[in-house]
C-alpha cells in the first residue's frame, strides 16, 4: 500500500481538499486497496475541527465527500507515510525541519508542485482569507496536480504487486 499525507498549515482548507480529491481519484481508478491518503497541518490551530465550510461547499459542488477532522503533523507520520506532500514552501520547510529535529528520514517530503512539472505555480495558495473564488482556484490546481501525481504513482512497481 502506498500511503500519501497531504500537508498545509491548519488542515481545514487545502490539505483536506487534496485528500478528498485524491481519494476520489484513487477510487475511480480502482486503486483503493493499493493507495490511500490522509491530511494534516503543521500548526495546532484547528485540531479536531471539521474542514472550513467553504472547503466543504467546494467539494460538495464536485460531488466529492470529505470525512476529516483537523490534526497536526506527528512524528509517526514520517514513518507511516511514503509521501509527505506539502501544499506550499513554508509548510514544506516546517515539515523538513521537524523531521530533522527528530532525526527522521526527510527524503520523502515533497511540494505538490513537484508532481506537476508543467504547473505555473510553486505554492498552492492558501484560500482561508479569500472568498469562494479562492477555493475554486485551489480546487482546479489540486484537481490537475493530483491527476499527474496519481499517474506517477500508477507507474510504481509496488502498485502492480511487484516489490520496489
Amino acid at each position: 500500500m502506498v500511503k500519501v499525507l497531504f500537508i498545509c498549515l491548519g488542515n481545514i482548507c487545502r490539505s483536506p481538499l487534496a485528500e478528498a480529491i485524491f481519494n476520489a481519484k484513487v477510487a475511480a481508478r480502482g486503486l483503493s486497496g493499493l493507495v490511500c491518503s490522509d491530511s494534516c497541518g503543521t500548526s495546532d490551530f484547528h485540531i479536531g475541527e471539521l474542514p472550513d465550510e467553504r472547503t466543504l461547499a467546494c467539494a460538495d459542488r464536485y460531488g466529492i465527500p470529505i470525512n476529516h477532522r483537523g490534526r497536526q503533523l506527528q512524528r509517526s507520520d514520517f514513518r507511516n507515510f511514503d509521501y509527505l506532500v506539502a501544499m506550499d514552501t513554508s509548510n514544506y520547510q516546517n515539515t523538513v525541519k521537524l523531521g530533522q529535529r527528530y532525526k527522521l528520514k526527510t527524503d520523502h517530503i515533497y511540494l505538490l508542485s513537484e508532481f506537476a512539472p508543467d504547473a505555473s505555480f510553486t505554492d498552492v495558495p492558501d484560500p482561508y482569507y479569500g472568498g469562494l473564488g479562492s477555493f475554486e482556484e485551489v480546487y482546479r490546481i489540486l484537481d490537475a496536480s493530483l491527476d499527474q501525481f496519481l499517474a506517477k504513482l500508477e507507474n510504481l512497481p509496488s502498485i502492480h504487486g511487484k516489490p520496489q
